[in-house]
C-alpha cells in the first residue's frame, strides 16, 4: 500500500507550542525571500545551454553523492546507477529507468536523513507527487518526472527563476575557460550565475596531475612557471580572469588548515622540490600551507573572499577511486586543528581589514573550542555554516548552539547549500531557514532575545549576511 507524501507545515520547529508559534511567525516573514547561493558545485553548462534535463536518474541520482553513497553502503554497485568512470564511460546497457528502480527500492534507507527532507520537498513542490517514493511508486515517479522534464518550464533557467534564486555561484578550476559563464552573461536571460576560483589542482602537489596542470597554467597565462615568482604571477593572472567573469570568492579544499610564512628563498626552494615530482608528504603539506598564505595576500590585493574548506580525507576508498574517479561519496571527515595551523597566516595578515576569510569545518568538536573564539576575535575571519555531513537539522542546531555564545550571529555568513544537485537548492535553503527560526524561537521563549530582534536576525541569516560576506 502506498503512503501519502505529506510535508508537515511545522516540520523542524520546536515541539513546545509557544516556541513553535514564534518559529512559525519568524518563518512566515522570511521563507519567500530570494535565495542567495554563494557557494556550490552545480554545472554552469545547464544554464548556458538551457537544455531540458534528460531523465530523472541523471538529474536526481547520478550527480548527488549524498544519494549514491547511501546506496553504495547497502551494496548497490555505482555502475548499475549509470555513474561513469574516470574517462566518462558508463557501463553498457544501463537503463536509467532500471537505475531509478534501484533507487526507489532503497528509498527507505533515507528515513530521518537530510537527504529525505530535501528529496521529499523536491518531489512534492517541484513535481507535485502525492505518494512516497517506493518500489510500488517507482514507475509513477519516473514517468511523472520524465514528462515534466520535457516541458519548457522545467528547463534550467526556468527552474532557476521559479526557485526565486537571486544569485548562484558555481566552482571552477583555474584551468577552466569559463565559456559557459560568458554565454550566460551575454544572453538575454536575467539570471545571475557567477564562478568561484578553486585552485586546488594547481596548488596541491599530491594532486595526480599537479605538474601537468601547472604547465597548462603557463600556456593559459603566458607567464613562465619555471620560477616560483612566475608561478605566483600566473595564479594572479587567473584570479583576475575569474574576477572578470563575476567571481567574488576563492575556495580552498585542503586536507588541513595548515598555513606557513616562509621567506621568498625558502618558498622558491620548496617550489622546486614539489615540481620535481619527488616531494615528501611533509613537503607537500608545507607547500599547501604556504599557498594558503599566498592566496590570502592575493585576496588583500584583488578583493576575492577566501573560503577554506579543510578536514576531509578525499577518496578514502581506493578501489572505488580507481574505478570511478574523484567525488564518489568516499570522502571522510577527519580531525581539524585551527588555532596553531592558522597562526602563521593570522600573525602576518589576520589584522588586515581588507582580508576576508570564511572558515568551514567537518570537525564539530572545534566549534566552541577553536572556531568561535577565532572568528569572534580576528576581523579577517568569519565562520561558514554547518557543512556537508553536518548540513542537517541537528548539525545546524549544534552549530548555532556552540558558535553563537562566543561569536554571535554576525561573525557568521548565513547559509550556503554547497550542492551539485540543482533541484535540492530550494529544499536545502528551506531547511536552513526553518532551523534558524527554530533556534531563534528558543531564544525568544527563554527571554534571551526579543521577538523584534529575532525577526531582524532571521532576515540577516537568510539573506543579508551572505550578500555582505560574499560581496554580492
Amino acid at each position: 500500500m502506498s503512503t501519502p507524501l505529506i510535508l508537515n507545515e511545522d516540520r523542524l520547529f520546536p515541539v513546545e507550542p509557544s516556541a513553535r508559534a514564534v518559529a512559525r511567525e519568524l518563518y512566515c516573514n522570511i521563507h519567500n525571500l530570494p535565495i542567495i547561493s554563494p557557494h556550490g558545485h552545480t554545472d554552469p553548462s545547464w544554464f548556458s545551454g538551457n537544455a531540458n534535463f534528460s531523465n530523472p536518474t541523471e538529474l536526481l541520482v547520478t550527480p548527488d553523492h549524498y544519494v549514491f553513497r547511501m546506496l553504495y553502503s547497502q551494496g548497490v554497485d555505482l555502475a548499475d546507477l549509470g555513474i561513469a568512470g574516470p574517462a566518462g564511460v558508463v557501463k553498457p546497457g544501463v537503463d536509467p529507468r532500471e537505475a531509478w528502480r534501484k533507487f526507489a527500492n532503497h528509498y527507505w534507507l533515507f528515513r530521518a536523513t537530510p537527504s529525505r527532507l530535501w528529496l521529499d520537498y523536491v518531489f512534492k513542490n517541484v513535481f507535485d507527487l502525492q505518494l512516497v517514493l517506493s518500489a510500488e511508486t517507482s514507475d509513477l515517479y519516473y514517468d511523472t518526472i520524465l514528462e515534466c522534464l520535457a516541458q519548457e518550464n522545467f528547463k534550467p533557467r526556468q527552474l532557476f527563476d521559479r526557485f526565486n534564486i537571486e544569485l548562484l555561484a558555481t566552482t571552477e578550476s583555474p584551468l577552466d575557460s569559463l565559456q559557459h559563464h560568458r554565454v550566460i552573461a551575454e544572453s538575454d536571460w536575467g539570471g545571475r550565475v557567477i564562478t568561484a576560483f578553486r585552485p586546488d589542482n594547481v596548488i596541491d602537489p599530491e594532486h595526480a596531475e599537479f605538474n601537468a596542470n601547472i604547465d597548462r597554467l603557463e600556456i593559459l597565462t603566458g607567464e613562465s612557471v619555471a620560477s616560483y615568482a612566475g608561478y605566483l604571477n600566473a595564479l594572479r593572472n587567473r584570479r583576475e580572469f575569474f574576477k572578470q567573469h563575476g567571481a567574488t570568492s576563492s575556495d580552498h579544499g585542503h586536507p588541513t588548515p595548515a598555513t606557513a610564512d616562509l621567506s621568498d628563498q625558502e618558498a622558491a626552494a620548496l617550489y622546486v622540490a614539489v615540481r620535481s615530482g619527488n616531494a615528501s608528504a611533509a613537503e607537500a603539506e608545507l607547500f599547501r600551507a604556504q599557498m594558503l598564505t599566498e592566496m590570502a595576500k592575493m585576496s588583500i590585493d584583488d578583493g576575492l573572499v577566501m573560503q577554506i574548506h579543510p578536514g576531509s580525507f578525499r577518496n578514502h576508498n581506493q578501489s572505488l577511486y580507481e574505478k570511478f574517479g574523484r567525488d564518489k561519496g568516499a570522502d571522510i571527515p577527519v580531525k581539524a586543528e585551527f588555532v596553531n595551523n592558522l597562526r602563521p597566516l593570522l600573525s602576518k595578515l589576520g589584522n588586515n581589514k581588507n582580508l576576508e576569510i570564511i572558515l568551514f569545518t567537518l570537525d564539530e568538536t572545534n566549534y566552541a573550542r577553536e572556531l568561535a573564539p577565532l572568528v569572534g576575535h580576528y576581523p579577517s575571519l568569519k565562520a561558514g555554516p554547518a557543512w556537508w555531513f553536518h548540513d542537517s537539522p541537528e548539525g545546524m542546531k549544534r552549530f548555532r548552539e556552540q558558535m553563537t555564545e562566543t561569536a554571535g550571529f554576525y561573525n557568521t555568513v548565513g547559509f550556503n547549500d554547497d550542492t551539485r544537485a540543482f533541484l535540492s537548492i530550494p529544499a536545502r535553503h528551506d531547511v536552513a531557514r526553518r532551523c534558524d527560526c527554530a533556534f531563534l524561537a528558543g531564544l525568544v521563549a527563554s527571554g534571551r532575545l526579543s521577538l523584534e530582534e529575532a525577526h531582524e536576525v532571521a532576515l540577516d541569516l537568510t539573506y543579508n549576511l551572505a550578500k555582505k560576506a560574499y560581496h554580492l
